[in-house]
């Protein structure tokens, strides 16, 4: 097929190199443009822009594409099949949906109508979920709301976080995009209405996220510390200073503990949960200082049993 492409972060890039393996063409590539990125706030291309010019494809960055005259007029010269949508980040305008002969299909990492939005792997890790999937979708005017096309389930390690995840269904995602437009070039599939009852939303995250609230459950806390990797990440204070915790998990409590409140046993940084549970802190990191392990941290810095986390 003729197909243009919309995409941005590392989950897009291997459904771009499937689509290019498969022998598909692709002449253009839309993704966002250039941004200060990383510590040094350097100017640096999207990895979807990085992979493009790798594979010597012709990309466009648009800063709008509603109202974007030029770039209409460039796609309807290409007359693609259809126009593939892998976190581009920008919403679809109604010209471009209507464009194609196969529509606009997106690779959603969910299985929808559950996670719509802009962070479903996220959320479904912080929310405790045993399975979760990748769906491909034909783009209508809502948010995720189209029809689905194709479905394929993962399931979560009990030590996934976002950031080993996303790299999973993305292959995953990528596979299921190629059987998508074998199916629909042979006339396999037309698309089945989502149950909007049963939707569900995956919010941005905001910073306030990871902020832990010591009333959850151990286990709550500990998938929420998973999910929100690598940011917002899982922080909480300690004597008025932030303190990021990188790794913890769940424990058997031993001791009366209040939620927030830690226990120091030798080596060991145990912090009461509610339920009555606990979490054993492994691996925790002071503002303006370095990450450091919990025997380090207690040697350095003297916390005490009966201290309070969050305040």
């Amino acid at each position: 097929m003729i197909l243009v492409f919309c995409g941005t972060p590392p989950f897009a890039v291997p459904t771009l190199e499937k689509l290019i393996a498969a022998g598909h063409s692709v002449p253009l590539v839309l993704t966002q443009p250039d941004r200060p990125r990383g510590r040094g706030m350097e100017v640096s291309a999207s990895p979807v822009k990085q992979a493009a010019l790798q594979l010597g494809l012709t990309i466009t960055q648009p800063d709008k594409i509603k109202a974007n005259e030029s770039l209409r007029g460039q796609l309807e010269t290409i007359h693609p099949d259809a126009i593939i949508v892998v976190g581009y980040g920008r919403i679809i305008p109604q010209w471009m949906i209507d464009l194609p002969r196969f529509g606009n299909l997106n690779l959603h990492a969910s299985l929808l109508p559950k996670y719509r939005g802009a962070a479903p792997i996220q959320w479904s890790i912080a929310n405790g979920d045993a399975v979760t999937g990748v769906t491909t979708m034909r783009i209508d005017a809502g948010l995720d709301t189209g029809d689905i096309l194709l479905q394929r389930e993962l399931a979560i390690a009990g030590d996934d976080t976002a950031e080993t995840l996303g790299p999973k269904l993305a292959a995953v995602g990528a596979d299921l995009m190629i059987e998508t437009l074998r199916q629909l070039e042979a006339g396999g599939i037309t698309g089945t209405p989502q149950e909007h009852a049963k939707a569900t939303l995956a919010p941005i995250l905001k910073k306030e996220d990871g902020r832990i609230d010591f009333a959850r459950s151990a286990i709550e806390i500990f998938n929420r510390l998973r999910g929100f990797q690598p940011w917002p990440g899982a922080y909480t204070l300690f004597k008025g200073k932030t303190l990021h915790v990188h790794r913890a998990e769940p424990v058997p409590r031993t001791e009366q503990l209040r939620p927030g409140e830690i226990a120091i046993d030798r080596a060991r940084l145990v912090a009461g949960c509610g339920n009555d549970t606990a979490l054993d802190l492994l691996e925790i990191q002071l503002e303006g200082k370095r990450r450091m392990t919990a025997a380090e941290f207690i040697n350095g810095y003297r916390p005490q049993t009966g201290d309070h986390l969050g305040q």
